[in-house]
C-alpha cells in the first residue's frame, strides 16, 4: 500500500532526478569541464537520493551507513573540485564560460538594473573560486594590444587570467608570436597567450597563468608506466607463444623461440614512440612517460602518451600525432613484405589462405607477392608476416579519430575541435555496434572501454588554435585514416574470391 510519506519520498526522487538532468544538460556544452561541475553537484545529493530510495522501497540505510556515504561522497566533492578547477583552464572552455557569465549578467541587469553582483551572477553548476588577476598585470597585459595586432574592444576576468574580445588584425600565427613577444617583455613567464575561437568562431585572446601548465609525471604515474611496460612484455611473450602454437608460461624453456617474434613486436612499438618523441623534441615540446597497452590477444595495443608543455600550434599537434604512426607503420610494413618475399614452403608457419582475407590491406599486398599462391587451402609464412601484420593493426587501432588517440590528435588539428568531437562520437557509436552484433570480440569491447572512459577527452588548443595545417598535413591525415580503415577492415568473402585470396 502506497502511504503519503511514500508518495512524498518519490516525489521527492523525482524532483531531484529532474534538478540533476537539468543541470546536465545545462553543462554539456562545457565537455568535459562540464560534465565534472555536474558530478560535483550531483555527488551531495547521491547520499539523499539513496536514502529517500530505500524508503521508498520499503527500507532504511541506518545512521552508519548515511555517515558512510557522507563521507564517502565529502571526498569524492573535493577530489572533484581539484579536477574542475584544472578542466577550467582549458581556454575554450574559459570562453564558454565567460560567455554564459556575460549572458546571465545581461539577463539579470534587465530585471534588476544597478543590483549586479559578482555572486548573484555565478552560475550554480559551473561554481569555482573566482581568483583575479593582479591589477598591475593586467593593466601591463592590457597594453600589448594594438590596431596592427589584435584590438581589443572587451576584457573579461576569468579566475587568474583574463579574456580579451575584439579584431584580429592580420595573420593569427604572426599575430600570436608578435603578442606573445609583448607579454613576456611586460610579465615575464608568468602567463600563458592562447589565441582561439569564440563560440561563433570569432578570434579571442585569453591569458591564463603559467602555473596551469601540463604538469610531470607523478611518482605514481611512474611507477604505473613501469608496471605496465613489464606487464606488456609478459602479455607479449604469452601472444607470441600462440601464434607458435604453445603456451610460453607452460613451457619457458621455449624462450629461444618466442624472443624473435616478442623482439619484433617491440621494435615496432618503440618506433612508434620514437617517431613521436623525435617530433616533439624538434619541436621543442614535452612528452611524458609511456603507458603502454598490454593484451593477450596480439600482445600490446600501443601506449598512452602525454603531452607536457603546451603546443604552441595545430600543425605540432599534427606532426607529432603522425610520427608516431607513420614510423611504426613503415617498419610494419617494410617487415610484412619482407615476410612475404621470405615465404617458402619451408617457413615454418601454416596458415589458411583466409586469414589474408581479414584485411583489406595486408592481402592485397599478399596477392600482389605472392600471386596464386595465395588461393591455396593453406600458405607457409615466415614470422615477419606475422610481425608485420600485427604491426599495422597495432598503429592501425592507434590512429582511430577519437580523442587523445592519435588518430583523434589528427583529426583535431586538422579539422578543429568541433570535427574531432564529432569523430569521437562516431567512432565511439561504431565500435559499440560492432561490440553488440560481435560480443565475442575482446579487441573491440578494450578499445569501447580505453576511448570511451580514458581517451574520450580532446586534447588541450595549442597556444595558437586559429592558424591551420597546411593542405600536405590534410593530405597526408587522409592517406593515414585510409590506410587505417585499409588494414581493419576485411575482405567481403565476394570480393576476395574475384581477386583469388584465400581459398
Amino acid at each position: 500500500m502506497i502511504t503519503a510519506a511514500n508518495t512524498t519520498t518519490i516525489a521527492l526522487l523525482i524532483v531531484s532526478l529532474v534538478i540533476l538532468g537539468w543541470g546536465y544538460y545545462r553543462n554539456r556544452d562545457l565537455g568535459k569541464f562540464g560534465i565534472l561541475s555536474w558530478l560535483q553537484s550531483a555527488v551531495l545529493m547521491i547520499p539523499w537520493l539513496l536514502s529517500f530510495g530505500a524508503l521508498a522501497a520499503g527500507t532504511y540505510i541506518n545512521l552508519a551507513g548515511i555517515l558512510l556515504l557522507l563521507l564517502l561522497s565529502t571526498g569524492l566533492y573535493i577530489w572533484l573540485g581539484t579536477q574542475v578547477r584544472i578542466a577550467a583552464q582549458d581556454p575554450e572552455v574559459a570562453v564558454k564560460i565567460a560567455e554564459r557569465m556575460q549572458q546571465r549578467q545581461r539577463k539579470y541587469q534587465e530585471k534588476q538594473p544597478g543590483k549586479s553582483t559578482e555572486n548573484d551572477l555565478q552560475d550554480p553548476e559551473i561554481a569555482f573560486d573566482m581568483l583575479k588577476m593582479p591589477d598591475a598585470d593586467l593593466s601591463g597585459i592590457k597594453s600589448i594590444f594594438g590596431i596592427d595586432t589584435f584590438y581589443a574592444t572587451e576584457t573579461l576576468a576569468y579566475q587568474q587570467g583574463a579574456i580579451f574580445k575584439g579584431n584580429l588584425r592580420g595573420e593569427a600565427a604572426t599575430v600570436h608570436q608578435r603578442l606573445t613577444d609583448k607579454l613576456t617583455g611586460k610579465v615575464g613567464d608568468k602567463y600563458r597567450l592562447f589565441l582561439v575561437a569564440d563560440p561563433e568562431d570569432r578570434p579571442v585572446v585569453v591569458v591564463l597563468p603559467s602555473l596551469n601548465d601540463p604538469q610531470p609525471a607523478t611518482i605514481g604515474q611512474q611507477i604505473l608506466g613501469i608496471i605496465l611496460f613489464i606487464a606488456t612484455i609478459a602479455t607479449s611473450l604469452e601472444a607470441m607463444g600462440v601464434f607458435l602454437g604453445f603456451d610460453f608460461y607452460e613451457h619457458s624453456e621455449r624462450f629461444r623461440e618466442v624472443l624473435p617474434l616478442t623482439l619484433g613486436i617491440w621494435t615496432i612499438l618503440l618506433a612508434h614512440e620514437m617517431g613521436h618523441r623525435v617530433l616533439a623534441q624538434m619541436r621543442q615540446v614535452k612528452i611524458g612517460l609511456p603507458f603502454f597497452l598490454p593484451t593477450g590477444q596480439i600482445g600490446a595495443f600501443g601506449a598512452i602518451t602525454r603531452f607536457e608543455s603546451l603546443l604552441p600550434d595545430r600543425s605540432t599537434l599534427f606532426d607529432i600525432s603522425f610520427a608516431g604512426p607513420a614510423a611504426g607503420g613503415l617498419i610494419s610494413l617494410i617487415m610484412l613484405v619482407v615476410g612475404l618475399l621470405l615465404s617458402n614452403s619451408g617457413s615454418g608457419l601454416e596458415i589458411p589462405s583466409q586469414f589474408f582475407q581479414g584485411s583489406i590491406l595486408v592481402g592485397t599486398i599478399a596477392k600482389i607477392v605472392l600471386g596464386a599462391t595465395i588461393n591455396q587451402a593453406t600458405i607457409s609464412i615466415h614470422p615477419l608476416v606475422v610481425i608485420g601484420w600485427l604491426g599495422l593493426v597495432i598503429n592501425a587501432l592507434n590512429l582511430m579519430p577519437a580523442g587523445q588517440l592519435d588518430g583523434g590528435r589528427m583529426i583535431q588539428a586538422i579539422y578543429g575541435r568541433k570535427t574531432a568531437q564529432r569523430s569521437t562520437l562516431i567512432t565511439l557509436v561504431i565500435l559499440g555496434f560492432v561490440a553488440f552484433f560481435n560480443p565475442t570480440n575482446l579487441v573491440i569491447f578494450y578499445w569501447l572501454i580505453l576511448v570511451g572512459f580514458l581517451q574520450r577527452a580532446l586534447e588541450r588548443p595549442s597556444l595558437d588554435e586559429i592558424t591551420e595545417p597546411n593542405d600536405t598535413r590534410a593530405a597526408l591525415a587522409l592517406i593515414a585514416l585510409f590506410l587505417m580503415a585499409a588494414t581493419v577492415i576485411p575482405f567481403s568473402p565476394e570480393l576476395a574470391g574475384r581477386l583469388g585470396i584465400g581459398n
